[in-house]
């Protein structure tokens, strides 16, 4: 994407205290002798402040589901929804009754609903995206615009209707568009409905996931002051999981749970690939503030790792909370090992489309010397012009509306995130039989060494950094990797 002048913005969804339905039921006497499974530590902070007529809601993993669903049963906790395929049950109880669940039989990991935000193109000249566009093509022998690839975006909404996701025929670039709809206040429970046409981006922080599906898959457009300007992925689809603006982590992971369920045929059995093609990636540009540690435990990270072994990458904003090396402050679940699943720092062209730019200032670092907090890879983040409204509270960040407030620039981890999710869906549109591991291993190994910022280090995949990774993302050259 084009970008214009330089300008900052940054989300910060409110964090909610977590409370929930009250349990109908009370604890039994814990069994005897059983072990208690252990309990995730933000989830033991909150027990600890609870009232005990407190209800609050969480995530009970079993060896299987139906263990879980027995011991919910068994501690008085009311069952709201299953995760099937992770084994994972949520419910909502009094805390007494969560810890009397540790102790049942098949239980091996409580988790809570905990509160997370949204993480606030530029030049595909710099990725050399619009190279790889103008003279590689893909296995169908088209070019290498993400055609035949759907990218779940999982975030605010999306205007489907918007001039930037339109088609040549009129139709949209959005083939499946839902709206997670969530008990209030808690999200303890999440059932998607299909919004067709409609709007899901209207909520109080609306226009960072219209932001989004446009740095994704946004269509050639040629702007009232002559800006050409395309989305990584010109040729892709989009599947828009909105989640409403202020997330629980519960809401977010119902999300996954879908794409798990329904990436195959995101738009029903009967509706053909070639209208509606199944997903390969999805783009996450959420987590909880101030980063975190990484916990292998959690339900997210069983989601994303089910997808990756069902040929799904998972794409994380790394996140904006800067830092220097010496703590890491990277978005936790994108620091997951597994290859696949990949994290994301922003990188600046100083807006002229040159790879020797700088990582961006508010971009997470992760802690020097321990390269499991490392991002993956750095992808365009700063200044990105895409589609917007300006009616959208997030949209009136950016300081830079265009044709009449339908274009706007905003920066942030949110923004480099879905440029990588945009030519994830290139590189599988490159070999369709690729597996994640070989994207993320082509990613990597070819990025752009640009100097910025920290020194690289001996790493997998080849040198990494703190603060950058791998260095810029290089389609072009990942592209060639990966045939």
């Amino acid at each position: 994407m084009r970008t214009v002048r330089r300008t900052r913005a940054a989300l910060a969804a409110a964090a909610l205290a977590t409370v929930a339905l009250a349990a109908p039921a009370s604890a039994g006497l814990l069994p005897a002798g059983q072990p208690l499974a252990p309990v995730q530590p933000w989830l033991t902070t909150q027990l600890g402040v609870l009232q005990a007529a407190t209800p609050t809601t969480v995530l009970v993993h079993g060896t299987d589901t139906a263990a879980a669903q027995r011991a919910v049963s068994a501690a008085g906790l009311r069952q709201v929804t299953t995760f099937d395929k992770i084994g994972v049950v949520v419910a909502t109880g009094l805390p007494a009754q969560v810890q009397a669940v540790r102790a049942q039989p098949g239980v091996t990991y409580v988790e809570g609903n905990q509160p997370i935000q949204m993480t606030l193109a530029t030049s595909n000249v710099a990725t050399r995206g619009e190279e790889a566009r103008n003279t590689l093509s893909g296995a169908d022998g088209t070019s290498l615009d993400g055609k035949g690839v759907s990218v779940a975006v999982i975030d605010s909404g999306v205007d489907p209707s918007h001039p930037f996701l339109k088609n040549p025929d009129g139709s949209s670039a959005v083939v499946k568009n839902l709206k997670m709809v969530c008990e209030p206040l808690t999200e303890s429970t999440c059932a998607p409905v299909d919004a067709g046409s409609l709007n899901t981006d209207l909520l109080s922080v609306g226009g960072h996931g219209m932001h989004v599906n446009g740095i994704v898959a946004g269509r050639d457009v040629t702007l009232s002051d002559g800006t050409k300007m395309h989305g990584a992925a010109p040729g892709s689809s989009l599947v828009s999981i909105s989640t409403g603006a202020v997330l629980f982590i519960v809401g977010a992971d119902a999300a996954l749970n879908w794409v798990l369920e329904n990436h195959g045929a995101p738009c029903g059995a009967s509706v053909p690939a070639a209208k509606c093609p199944p997903i390969k990636v999805t783009s996450n540009s959420y987590g909880p503030t101030g980063g975190g540690a990484f916990d292998p435990n959690s339900a997210t990270v069983k989601l994303q790792r089910q997808l990756v072994k069902e040929g799904v990458v998972t794409v994380w904003a790394n996140g904006n909370d800067g830092g220097d090396g010496s703590a890491s402050l990277s978005n936790p679940p994108g620091m997951d090992p597994t290859p696949g699943i990949l994290s994301v720092a922003s990188y600046f062209d100083q807006n002229t489309g040159t790879r020797n730019g700088t990582v961006s200032d508010f971009s997470s670092r992760g802690k020097a010397g321990d390269q499991s907090t490392y991002p993956d890879i750095s992808a365009p983040g700063e200044d990105i012009t895409s589609s917007c409204r300006i009616y959208l509270p997030i949209c009136t960040t950016g300081l830079d509306p265009k044709d009449g407030g339908d274009y706007n620039t905003i920066s942030g981890t949110s923004m480099a995130t879905p440029h990588i999710a945009g030519i994830v869906a290139q590189l599988f549109q490159a070999n369709p039989s690729a597996t994640p591991a070989q994207v993320e291993a082509a990613i990597e190994s070819t990025a752009y060494k640009y100097t910025d910022g920290a020194p690289y280090e001996n790493g997998t995949n080849g040198t990494t950094s703190f603060d950058k990774g791998h260095g810029l993302v290089d389609v072009a050259a990942a592209a060639t990797a990966l045939r």
